[in-house]
């Protein structure tokens, strides 16, 4: 029905001046200068080196105001590598960064009376309406009678959401307000376990998968990467090895037989061949059970891996002595078409 997920650690960076635009496109591999006041996008930034850094939504909320979601591990080191870019690549650029990732509590809402519960807290006239208030959406707003917030319809999940942020101050509060307008929906409380099991449905990368090792290309999303401007990491990201096709990329799998279980970490061989160093072709690294499949589910990178949907591959995890054969297939594995909620984000390419 919903669900209601902590995500206050995310980092958040307040980004604001006439130039503001023009440092997003230069940090970012998609261009952010083109998005609308009032919308939301996801993007993807590299280091010098080419290799992934950290992704996260950024909304524009004024002409010259941007506010930068980053993960929660890397929040100072993206705040680090902003002020560097202001301060010493491009001093030229007039705009201001600070840092309130402890400034603002917020809350992820997701399912599919999701929209059902917000209504009860947005304050008139604002429009919450599938038209009104469309996917990638974001503006500024009040709740529960003139509470300030912000309002961002993102989805980690897959599914419907929002997700609300109030000043810190507010967050007590607005979790229990939250609880008591959902209770005629059975509103389910979510941690980060179970929001990984959803994300690993949905094939969305993870800090499992943005190690420092991989590139856009590596984690499917080479589409990402603006044609027609420069950003930091786009040349070095063209290294003839970073472009080889037998470079492992991004896949899922699941278990030949459903009653089997994977661990992350295992490494892909081929079936037939020996566990050694030789025959590596890949790993795993996310891994749940699946309550929509029934059955184990995982996303790794393996060597070729989009040329191979539908082959059958080995899991092997020395380690724990587990050698599992698995099928290759799409990392989205609920909901591909989005049939399910013609609303959803969805970032991943099928």
């Amino acid at each position: 029905s919903v669900g209601v997920c902590d995500v206050s650690t995310l980092g958040k960076i307040d980004i604001q001046g006439p130039d503001a635009a023009t440092l997003l496109d230069r940090v970012y591999v998609n261009k952010f200068s083109t998005l609308k006041v009032g919308r939301a996008r996801y993007g993807l930034m590299l280091r010098e080196d080419g290799f992934a850094m950290d992704d996260g939504t950024t909304a524009r909320l004024g002409e010259h105001h941007f506010i930068m979601t980053t993960t929660t591990a890397n929040a100072g080191k993206v705040m680090q590598h902003l002020e560097f870019c202001r301060q010493v690549l491009w001093p030229e650029l007039d705009v201001k960064l600070v840092s309130v990732s402890d400034h603002w509590a917020q809350y992820a809402l997701a399912g599919p009376r999701s929209r059902d519960v917000l209504a009860k807290l947005v304050d008139a006239p604002f429009d919450i309406s599938n038209e009104g208030f469309p996917r990638m959406g974001a503006g500024e707003l009040t709740i529960c009678g003139g509470v300030p917030a912000r309002l961002f319809r993102v989805s980690f999940s897959g599914e419907m959401a929002y997700e609300i942020a109030v000043p810190a101050r507010y967050g007590d509060a607005t979790i229990r307000a939250l609880m008591q307008a959902g209770a005629e929906f059975d509103i389910t409380p979510y941690g980060t376990e179970a929001l990984n099991v959803l994300r690993i449905e949905k094939g969305h990368v993870s800090g499992a998968e943005i190690t420092g090792h991989v590139t856009a290309r590596d984690l499917g999303l080479a589409g990402m990467v603006t044609a027609d401007k420069d950003c930091i990491g786009k040349v070095l990201a063209q290294r003839p090895a970073l472009l080889n096709p037998a470079r492992p990329i991004v896949v899922g799998v699941k278990t030949v037989d459903p009653k089997q279980s994977l661990t992350a970490g295992s490494h892909f061989i081929p079936v037939g061949a020996d566990a050694v160093t030789a025959n590596d072709e890949g790993y795993l690294t996310s891994v749940a059970f699946s309550p929509a499949l029934g059955q184990d589910i995982g996303i790794g990178f393996l060597a070729r891996g989009r040329e191979r949907i539908g082959e059958r591959i080995r899991a092997v995890d020395l380690l724990r002595g587990h050698d599992v054969e698995c099928i290759v297939c799409s990392p989205v594995f609920y909901d591909p078409e989005g049939t399910q909620n013609a609303r959803e984000i969805q970032i991943w390419p099928v």
